[in-house]
């Protein structure tokens, strides 16, 4: 006679999401726009390429640290929820309860917009109708434009296709994640392959270890350059919310934590040194990424 175990349902939750899926989900969640925004900020903070790059190993292994802990609590309570369901156990329902409702109301719904915000505005770059100039109905404050009615209908889509069963939820998560890593990847075959600038590679590497001084005043300004580091390698930890979808959670879920930011944080500092290779440190402190690709393919 099947049990809920042997059909693979637990609590009303489908155990279909494997390792792979797990792994997507956490590649997935934390690539994003910052990796190509922080590093100008990051280098005028630091005012050295070996810094710089010294602020983006910190950031991956501290983070990766933080994955194996977490992935350490995954394993250890397997249930959908992740941290609410960690608080809850560990403070009370209380405290599980007060962060369940921030999340919903501001940490997750504020995220979720501010993705599908930025998808909008560089998809502007390729497709200029949309754009924040470009008005609908109205216009300034209580007008809306093209670019916040594509936010939209990204957010409805990807809830929509979520509704679907989780079997179409992991297929979209997988494409998107197979697309970014894709993406970067190119990115970094072509920096070091077709872009290389050789007046940019020895302006870069010759004084790579510039302005430091190795004492606090170092310390303190690649604590501090970590922010944005840290921005851009954050999300890993969603995987946890789906832990009771996920088949053999003691196993995957670890697992996929150390896979997915490990993947990650060396496509993040393969970017790094792409930007390197391509541009002096001056144009790195002060050029969005984004632009110049567009304005060498023009």
């Amino acid at each position: 006679m099947a049990t809920t175990r042997d059909s693979g349902v637990a609590g009303g939750l489908v155990k279909g999401l494997g390792l792979v899926d797990s792994t997507t989900l956490v590649v997935g969640s934390m690539i994003g726009s910052g990796v190509f925004i922080v590093a100008a900020d990051i280098s005028r903070q630091v005012q050295s390429p070996g810094l710089m790059m010294m602020t983006w190993f910190v950031t991956a292994i501290l983070t990766l640290i933080a994955a194996l802990s977490y992935g350490e609590l995954a394993a250890a309570m397997p249930d959908a929820g992740g941290q609410y369901v960690y608080l809850r156990e560990a403070f009370g329902p209380l405290f599980g309860f007060l962060y369940g409702w921030t999340l919903f109301l501001v940490i997750q719904t504020g995220t979720i917009a501010a993705v599908a915000v930025a998808f909008a505005k560089y998809a502007g770059v390729f497709f200029p109708w949309i754009s924040g100039d470009n008005y609908l109905i109205g216009a300034g404050k209580i007008g809306l434009q093209t670019q916040q009615l594509v936010a939209i209908l990204v957010v409805v889509f990807l809830t929509w296709s979520n509704t679907r069963g989780i079997r179409t939820g992991a297929m979209v998560q997988n494409v998107f994640t197979v697309a970014k890593v894709a993406a970067i990847l190119g990115l970094v075959g072509a920096g070091f392959l077709v872009g290389r600038n050789p007046a940019a590679v020895a302006s870069n590497f010759e004084g790579f270890w510039r302005n430091s001084g190795w004492n606090f005043e170092t310390v303190r300004l690649v604590g501090v350059a970590m922010v944005g580091a840290l921005f851009s390698a954050d999300a890993w930890n969603n995987v946890t919310f789906t832990a009771g979808e996920v088949r053999n959670p003691k196993r995957n879920l670890p697992l996929s934590l150390a896979l997915g930011v490990g993947i990650v944080c060396a496509l993040y500092i393969a970017c790094q040194f792409v930007y390197l290779n391509v541009l002096t440190f001056d144009q790195v402190q002060h050029v969005i990424l984004i632009r110049w690709i567009t304005q060498s393919n023009a």
